[in-house]
């Protein structure tokens, strides 16, 4: 660092600073230390810094996916919060395994993270004593409850369960809506989803809850498959709701192979908005979830907690957004 000092004409404290909280340094001597860095080809000993101040500059986060784009969208908005002050992400996928995210934790733990970010209130207790034990920023993603460890950034997949089916019953005019959903026993997401469809069915009072659980990953194989059985269990069903859109795409696929006309026959909706629901055929009426925008919020309050405020309130209630296109 005292070479890098030197090379830039500056204080090591500025090097420091630079490391540690780029914005605060002047855009000049900004430049002047990174071209330094690049001439010298330094790369900070952040074990070192950890050692120094018992805390590296890592935010640990933890999701159940790695090839969900839900989360992946979550990760790269925090990220471009996070980073340009210097920290940097380490990132689990724990496979919808509270056990397994048990595991991860107790590893991220142990490099004495800046803070940890954790997808969902649902915990195995030795990892809720771990979080709390930590004394370090926890910030759960992705749901919403009452009681969070520390901080809560997400939305309500009740709400969003239900809203999707009142669409298909009040603007669609249907009358029998089913449900579709994958690892409903594991993602508990998904789940909250179905007891919105439920909620919605049981308002109504006109047919009993028609939900297909499938046991394993959502996929358009499964979701085609699905669709099959649906209206062989019921063909009175006039509407699906999709745990996800990757669901419904397969559902979409079916249907257009057997000639069930969407949406005259049946209507189909998925939840995601993921970048192909627009430019199916029809295109996919699905829900928007704030994934970017969970996020960039997570990351907000992180740093207000490092720079010594404690954001308020702590419970951040996001919206989702219905969005209807022609498939229902």
């Amino acid at each position: 660092m005292s070479e890098v000092a030197t090379a830039a004409g500056v204080s090591t404290s500025t090097v420091s600073l630079f490391l540690r909280r780029p914005g605060a340094v002047s855009a000049p001597l900004s430049r002047r230390v990174h071209d330094a860095i690049d001439r010298l080809g330094y790369v900070p000993n952040r074990m070192a810094g950890a050692l120094a101040s018992a805390r590296s500059r890592v935010i640990g986060v933890i999701v159940p996916s790695m090839v969900n784009s839900f989360f992946a969208g979550t990760v790269e908005a925090l990220e471009a919060v996070v980073a340009p002050q210097g920290y940097q992400l380490l990132l689990g996928n724990s496979q919808y395994d509270e056990d397994r995210e048990e595991a991860i934790a107790r590893a991220f733990l142990a490099w004495s993270p800046a803070a940890m970010v954790v997808t969902g209130l649902r915990h195995t207790r030795a990892t809720a004593r771990l979080l709390i034990g930590a004394d370090v920023p926890v910030v759960e993603v992705w749901e919403m409850g009452e009681s969070p460890l520390d901080m809560l950034v997400g939305f309500s997949h009740h709400k969003a369960g239900r809203t999707m089916a009142d669409h298909h019953y009040i603007s669609g005019g249907r009358k029998r809506v089913a449900f579709i959903g994958a690892m409903l026993d594991r993602d508990r997401r998904a789940g909250a989803r179905r007891k919105g469809y439920a909620a919605a069915v049981s308002a109504r009072g006109a047919h009993e809850e028609m939900v297909l659980e499938l046991p394993g990953r959502a996929s358009t194989e499964a979701g085609a498959a699905a669709i099959v059985e649906v209206r062989r269990r019921w063909p009175e069903v006039d509407a699906v709701c999709c745990s996800n859109d990757t669901l419904a795409l397969g559902v979409l696929f079916e249907c257009s192979r057997r000639g069930w006309r969407v949406p005259g026959v049946i209507a189909v909706s998925g939840f995601g908005d993921l970048e192909f629901a627009a430019q199916t055929n029809p295109a996919l009426t699905t829900i928007r979830p704030p994934r970017e925008e969970i996020g960039r919020v997570a990351g907000e309050i992180l740093l207000a907690r490092f720079a010594g405020s404690s954001p308020r309130p702590l419970i951040h209630d996001l919206a989702f957004e219905l969005i209807a296109r022609a498939s229902g």
